[in-house]
């Protein structure tokens, strides 16, 4: 699999586990909403007080194993150096990842207030490698 084709399945099958670097080098994974930006790097939101954004900063490192609707079947496994956008700049972003991953809000002015309230930024990162390359 090429990064095009990952960038492509994540932006149908948005569900994913998210893996980063605790202190002590071990992963931390996280389940997730992921899908793709304008620029095709993998983003998800997240909350500023999240283990994985402390872990970001500490590490940018990522990996990513984005999984189809029923679980089995088809996968994708990306990797990155990730960024974190939080806000204000991140508002516009979320919804733009909002938009993206579940399609148009009811109500746009509720959504932005939530995201502030909950203090949410964007976790984004280019595709550096995907896979897999091989089925087994």
């Amino acid at each position: 699999m090429d990064i095009a084709q990952a960038q492509q399945f994540l932006r149908t099958n948005h569900q994913g586990v998210l893996s980063t670097f605790r202190a002590d080098g071990r992963p931390q994974l996280s389940p997730v909403t992921v899908t793709v930006d304008a620029e095709g790097r993998a983003i998800i939101s997240t909350r500023e007080t999240a283990v994985k954004v402390r872990n970001v900063r500490r590490d940018p490192r990522v990996s990513l194993v984005g999984l189809n609707d029923r679980f089995y079947g088809d996968w994708v496994q990306v990797e990155g150096t990730a960024e974190i956008v939080s806000l204000p700049d991140a508002l516009d972003l979320l919804v733009d990842y909002y938009r993206r991953a579940a399609g148009e809000h009811p109500d746009w002015d509720e959504y932005r207030a939530a995201m502030i309230e909950q203090r949410r930024v964007i976790l984004r990162f280019a595709i550096e490698r995907a896979g897999p390359n091989i089925s087994g």
